[in-house]
């Protein structure tokens, strides 16, 4: 499973002129389910998400985690981010898993964050989606569980 994750003033999707999610100070994360990803991947990068030290403490060192200052986790699904992009000018998408399997791990991240975490908002599984943020620092990482 593979994350690229954002830190954030603020984030929204919209699906079809549609706001489908949103959330302000926070982490949006876009969220890649590979082959083999299982409840152990999932309840990883969950742990991962909510507890990566990307915030501001008080003398202004990313000490703090999206669960120490109570953020928005704003979760989309993009498997592109499991591409193999090694050669050529085509990526290739055997790396990421079958739609399927990939909107079981993906609602079994939302389900674990959900149930672990306040503010917790989706895009749309397989939906064209409009993502819109404002990066705070700018700040990026990826993730892997």
């Amino acid at each position: 499973m593979i994350a690229l994750i954002q830190r954030v003033t603020q984030a929204s999707v919209r699906v079809d002129e549609r706001t489908v999610g949103a959330i302000g100070p926070g982490l949006l994360a876009l969220v890649a389910v590979e082959p083999g990803d299982g409840e152990a991947q999932v309840a990883r990068m969950c742990e991962r998400l909510l507890g990566y030290r990307v915030f501001a403490d008080a003398a202004g060192r990313m000490n703090r985690s999206l669960t120490d200052v109570a953020g928005g986790l704003l979760l989309v699904s993009q498997f592109t981010l499991a591409a193999d992009t090694r050669k050529g000018m085509r990526p290739g998408f055997t790396s990421a898993a079958s739609p399927e399997d990939g909107r079981r791990g993906f609602d079994r991240l939302v389900a674990e964050c959900r149930a672990r975490h306040g503010t917790v908002e989706t895009g749309e599984f397989g939906a064209h989606m409009v993502v819109s943020l404002i990066n705070d620092g700018p700040v990026t990482f990826w993730l892997q569980a």
